[in-house]
């Protein structure tokens, strides 16, 4: 499971059993942006939205995978999104697929990964979504100290979802997402389970 690079990956435990307790019980210990899951505006920006913040429909509405794989490419340009405008208009999320998540299980994943130019972010944020995934590790570069692309949608929030996988197995057409967060309380992110409903 990937964690962002200095970022402890997750421990589970088998804290109680049939045998020893009567029942089973895991203790789980991870940081709240642990493989596939969301960032909440308050994640960058000081004072912002906690998820427990936004309302639960913000985390369940009709989204569209950008199929953006197969070309090798430092930076998805604004002139590929345009030719989706009408469909994006229509959306609540965007899902960016660019192939990435085939290196999920290795050190490739972490480094040179495409992201949005900040035009291409500029513009994409111009739109009335409730959030923007990709199948990478972030929307920003890995060596990043300001995390541009974060700020453009967090400031909207937009949240962000990093970390999907099984995006091939998605329609290019609209379906319905839901990516509920964990409810905790100031949560700055939460892991998510992201299910397509596809009618």
């Amino acid at each position: 499971m990937p964690v962002y690079p200095g970022t402890e990956p997750p421990v589970f435990i088998d804290g109680c059993t049939i045998d020893n307790d009567g029942f089973v019980e895991k203790k789980m210990t991870m940081y709240s942006h642990t493989g596939t899951h969301m960032d909440a505006p308050a994640h960058i920006i000081k004072g912002a939205k906690t998820l427990d913040e936004l309302p639960a429909d913000h985390f369940f509405g009709r989204a569209l995978v950008l199929d953006l794989a197969g070309t090798d490419r430092e930076y998805i340009q604004t002139d590929e999104l345009k030719p989706y405008q009408d469909f994006i208009e229509a959306s609540d999320f965007i899902l960016l697929k660019t192939g990435w998540s085939q290196s999920w299980d290795s050190e490739k994943y972490f480094n040179n990964y495409p992201i949005l130019s900040l035009e291409a972010a500029s513009w994409l944020s111009s739109f009335d979504l409730k959030g923007i995934g990709s199948d990478t590790i972030s929307p920003d570069e890995l060596e990043t100290s300001d995390f541009p692309i974060h700020k453009m949608f967090l400031t909207r929030n937009i949240i962000i979802i990093e970390n999907l996988t099984n995006l091939d197995a998605l329609p290019l057409n609209q379906f319905t997402l839901s990516c509920f967060p964990l409810k905790i309380q100031k949560a700055d992110g939460s892991p998510i389970r992201a299910v397509a409903i596809v009618n």
